[in-house]
């Protein structure tokens, strides 16, 4: 939420003289390095968070620089003030369009202003989709089997559940051999605070097509769920991925 600077008074209610409109003209056309550390964009996004900025210093962030004669502030609000500051608008121009109507407005700041609003449209889309919920070893193979089942290696992966078992991060922890792969135990633990799960899945894949765990499986997992029990994350299921089968510890009931 934007927040609204306080107006400031001088001792005694004394008021001071406003500005002429020259010396206005004359900030608002200052360079972004002529300006005070609190008004510059960059700083004050870092100072401050993103959400502190206003329409026209995001802009000015996202084109980097101004044109010959006019700061990348003043550039930014033009653009916005011809979309009568409505972001919808601008987000419709093409790269073309961008070029055409603003001098100075060359490949390289179209294409990423154009990019930028194509992300976020694509963020904004990606948002309103839910997270895929794992309620099987099934719903896990059926999530990660695109990315194992052809591998010719070993890949060990972690999914990062919430409290509604949906998947917040699926974290490949480490890539291996024809036969086995090593997995850093303090590091896929740090990992899982790090993302504040509330579970997690094991899954890793068998190229060989062999479904059956290995001893070193079978202590992998069982090392892997010793050291989550104390940071309270449970390993709900390892699921071992073929070619054209799987595996699930828990429907074997091999998972304490």
């Amino acid at each position: 939420m934007m927040r609204m600077k306080k107006s400031s008074y001088a001792k005694g209610n004394e008021e001071k003289p406003p500005q002429s409109a020259s010396a206005c003209q004359e900030k608002a056309t200052l360079p972004i390095r002529a300006l005070n550390d609190d008004e510059k964009p960059r700083e004050k996004a870092i100072r401050s968070g993103m959400d502190t900025l206003t329409d026209v210093e995001l802009l000015a962030l996202l084109l980097g620089s101004g044109v010959p004669g006019k700061s990348v502030l003043d550039l930014s609000r033009e653009i916005l003030q011809d979309c009568d500051n409505r972001l919808r608008v601008l987000a419709r121009m093409s790269i073309a369009e961008l070029k055409k109507k603003y001098k100075g407005i060359g490949d390289a700041k179209a294409t990423l202003l154009v990019a930028a609003m194509t992300f976020g449209s694509r963020v904004h889309t990606s948002l309103d989709q839910q997270d895929p919920q794992m309620t099987c070893s099934r719903d896990v193979h059926n999530y990660m089997r695109s990315r194992l089942e052809r591998l010719s290696h070993e890949e060990f992966w972690v999914l990062h559940l919430n409290r509604a078992n949906r998947v917040i991060f699926a974290d490949r922890v480490s890539k291996g051999g024809l036969s086995h792969t090593s997995v850093d135990i303090k590091l896929l633990a740090k990992t899982a605070i790090d993302h504040l799960s509330s579970g997690i899945i094991l899954v890793h894949n068998h190229p060989s097509g062999t479904m059956h765990p290995s001893p070193a499986d079978d202590s992998l997992t069982q090392r892997i769920s010793a050291i989550c029990k104390v940071i309270d994350v449970p390993v709900q299921d390892h699921v071992i991925i073929g070619p054209s089968q799987f595996y699930s510890y828990r429907d074997n009931g091999r998972l304490g």
